[in-house]
C-alpha cells in the first residue's frame, strides 16, 4: 500500500489497526493480529493486565518490538478516570500515544464529547499524542484538533454494532476539513465496511469486534487486511463519476 501514515511524529506502516478485546483467548488474539498485517495493536489499560509479569499476560503474545502498542481508555466514564488510565499506561512504559475515550452513555457507548474535549486538552499539554474517539461531528472534530489532538477518530457506527459507515457524508467532511489524520473507529462489521471507509479517504480504520466477534476471527482479520488495502488503492486511483444513464464501454464513433 502506497505512502506512510504519520501521527504525532510516529510512523505507521499499516492502515488497519486492531483491538485486542473479546477474543476467546490470547492465542486467538495473536493469530488474528498476525493475519491482519497490522503494526498497531490497541490495548485497554483499564481492562487488560499489561504490567504484572507474574501471570499470563497479553504482552506474552503481542511482541512490542514488532507492534506499536496503543493504550486506550476504554470503559472510562469520566475525565478523571480517562486521565488516570492514560497516565498509568505511560508510567508503565507503554507509550506516549493514547487512544482517548470518555464514554457518556452506558447503553449507546457514545462519547461524552465535552469530557473528551477537556481530557484531550489536558493530556496534550502533558505531552501525550492524543487520538480521541469521537462522534462523526465535523465541528467537534475541529475543536479536538484545536485542543491538541494529533488525529481524530470518528465513529462509523456505535461501538460493536457492526452497522458499517452510517453517515459517510460527515466522514467525508471531517476528512476534507481536518489538517490531521482521520481514523474511523467503531462500527465496521465486515470487509466491505472497511473498504467503504477507506474509499472515503480516511487514513486508517481501527477494528476490534468486527474481527474478534466473527465466526473465524483469523480469516476475518485477513479479509479486513485486504479490504483496507483495496479501499486505499481505490481512493488513490479515483473512482469514475456516477451517472444517471449508461455510457458505452466501447465507443462506436469512427467504427463505420
Amino acid at each position: 500500500m502506497s505512502g506512510k501514515l504519520v501521527i504525532g511524529g510516529v510512523e505507521f506502516t499499516s492502515r488497519l489497526w486492531v483491538g485486542t478485546g473479546k477474543y476467546k483467548d490470547f492465542e486467538e488474539t495473536r493469530l488474528a493480529v498476525e493475519a491482519s498485517g497490522t503494526d498497531v495493536v490497541t490495548v485497554a489499560v483499564r481492562r487488560v493486565n499489561i504490567t504484572d509479569r507474574k501471570s499470563e499476560n497479553l504482552m506474552d503474545f503481542i511482541d512490542p518490538k514488532k507492534y506499536k502498542i496503543l493504550p486506550n481508555t476504554a470503559g472510562c466514564y469520566s475525565v478523571e478516570d480517562a486521565l488516570r488510565y492514560a497516565r498509568l499506561g505511560r508510567e508503565a512504559g507503554i507509550s506516549d500515544l493514547i487512544k482517548l475515550e470518555v464514554i457518556g452513555d452506558e447503553r449507546t457507548l457514545f462519547p461524552d464529547v465535552c469530557g473528551l474535549l477537556k481530557a484531550t486538552e489536558i493530556l496534550a499539554k502533558e505531552g501525550f499524542i492524543v487520538l480521541p474517539y469521537t462522534n462523526d461531528d465535523p465541528v467537534m472534530a475541529q475543536r479536538l484538533v484545536d485542543a491538541g489532538a494529533a488525529c481524530v477518530m470518528p465513529l462509523g457506527a456505535p461501538i460493536g454494532s457492526g452497522l458499517g459507515i452510517r453517515n459517510p457524508y460527515n466522514i467525508m467532511i471531517i476528512r476534507e476539513l481536518m489538517d490531521v489524520p482521520v481514523v474511523v473507529d467503531a462500527g465496521v462489521g465486515t470487509a466491505s465496511d472497511a473498504t467503504v471507509a477507506m474509499e472515503l479517504g480516511v487514513d486508517a480504520v481501527l477494528i476490534n469486534t468486527g474481527i474478534a466477534g466473527a465466526k473465524d476471527p483469523v480469516k476475518m482479520a485477513a479479509a479486513m487486511r485486504h479490504a483496507v488495502e483495496a479501499g486505499r488503492l481505490a481512493f488513490e486511483a479515483g473512482r469514475i463519476p456516477k451517472k444517471l444513464y449508461a455510457t458505452a464501454s466501447s465507443p462506436i464513433e469512427g467504427m463505420l
